[in-house]
């Protein structure tokens, strides 16, 4: 049990960073009731003022879609509004435990999850906004439920071994051993994050380059003012907090009408439910204009039209191939661990923080300085072994920031 705790710790002392009077909302599967309680207590423990939890249920969630009156999809409970919208105006920090079956709305009717999208995105967006600002603290992290890991380990047969092997693998990740230390090795994780996002904003980059073998060749503007970020992120009060443990990237903005050429992705995608795969993008003045998938290609091209801002992209964000996760050569069919093996992108909404002073800025004045707005923010996976990216500055000087995959700064 020592390991798990220490896991849950570090969540909560250093993923949300909790404060002392501060409410925790936990959004967590119901299979892992269980680990709830350990963050639960560890929140306590570090002087929370109260744990309020949001269960979810992959079974329940598949029947819904399923059976559910089709009305159902075009509305929000008002209590679910002001459950979130309510917790997060008043200062809560939010911890999510993503673990879901990757393919657990294979099926259901896409028209479906997008109205729900749609319909939850307008009902939550007071949550969303502070959230994306980083007005509150949250942090996304996960543990093996069964449908997952077996998807992770196809052939492990024995039910026990595949959790367990998932454990260890999530444990690689975060970097707990079971030492108590875990906390001490994040500080210096966030160290190393740190000295890379200050040689990438020293640099002042114009634009960056994307070429590899998979046929990628994609050119990316960056606003003028952008900021690289990575590791901690701060709220408006300056307290730190981690928003995805793990994490392995430096991201910043794209300039939303500046983005060009053909980017394939190099893993599969587990979104919506499903999992699409062997899927590019083609791109013209920051829009895509084509969206192929060998598989999934129904849920890519619904994920893309969400809203306008949906084909057009809100991250870039760097991870270098020899990392602690993609050096466990596993597919993990989950986007919070891929993302994070892997250079990747987004389309969908930018984050404020991405240009300088955007945390304090409207919708306006963030797409005036070029971000992109969208109700959607979805990773996909670009890197690999072969990857080269150039940066170009403002003067027109070309700086190697990638080769080979790796970090060349």
């Amino acid at each position: 049990m020592q390991i798990f705790e220490e896991y849950a710790k570090l969540l909560v002392e250093v993923g949300i960073n909790i404060q002392k009077g501060q409410n925790l909302v936990i959004n967590c599967p119901v299979d892992c009731a269980w680990f709830a309680r350990l963050c639960a207590k560890a929140a306590y423990a570090a002087g929370c003022r109260e744990v309020i939890m949001g269960w979810k249920d992959d079974e329940l969630t598949r029947e819904k879609y399923l059976h559910a009156a089709d009305e159902v999809f075009d509305s929000v409970p008002a209590w679910q509004s002001e459950f979130y919208n309510g917790y997060a105006k008043g200062g809560a920090a939010f911890l999510s435990i993503a673990a879901t079956d990757p393919e657990n709305l294979k099926g259901v009717d896409s028209d479906r999850i997008v109205r729900t999208q749609r319909s939850s995105n307008k009902a939550l967006k007071e949550f969303r906004d502070l959230q994306m600002s980083n007005t509150v603290p949250w942090c996304v992290a996960s543990i093996p439920i069964l449908s997952w890991a077996q998807k992770a380990f196809p052939d492990v047969k024995a039910e026990e071994e595949a959790i367990e092997k998932l454990w260890q693998a999530i444990f690689g990740a975060v970097r707990v051993t079971g030492d108590g230390k875990a906390v001490e090795r994040w500080r210096e994780h966030q160290e190393t994050l740190k000295k890379r996002v200050d040689k990438l904003n020293a640099l002042d980059l114009e634009s960056l380059h994307y070429t590899n073998s998979l046929g990628t060749d994609l050119t990316i503007c960056l606003p003028e003012d952008h900021v690289w970020a990575g590791g901690s992120g701060f709220t408006k009060g300056g307290v730190p907090f981690i928003a995805n443990i793990p994490t392995e990237e430096i991201f910043t903005a794209p300039l939303r009408d500046g983005v060009d050429g053909v980017v394939y992705a190099s893993m599969p995608l587990v979104h919506d439910g499903n999992i699409i795969d062997k899927f590019h993008f083609v791109v013209k003045a920051g829009k895509i204009v084509e969206a192929h998938a060998e598989v999934g290609e129904e849920t890519l091209k619904a994920a893309i039209s969400l809203d306008e801002g949906a084909s057009r992209f809100g991250e870039v964000a760097l991870v270098p191939y020899d990392s602690p996760i993609s050096n466990q050569k596993l597919l993990f069919y989950n986007t919070l661990f891929d993302e994070n093996a892997s250079c990747h992108l987004a389309f969908g909404e930018a984050y404020p923080e991405c240009v300088k002073g955007g945390e304090d800025m409207t919708k306006e004045e963030l797409k005036e300085r070029g971000l992109n707005e969208s109700m959607t923010h979805v990773d996909f996976m670009i890197g690999s072994a072969d990857l080269k990216i150039t940066g170009k500055t403002w003067d027109g000087k070309e700086v190697p920031i990638f080769v080979d995959g790796n970090f060349a700064l």
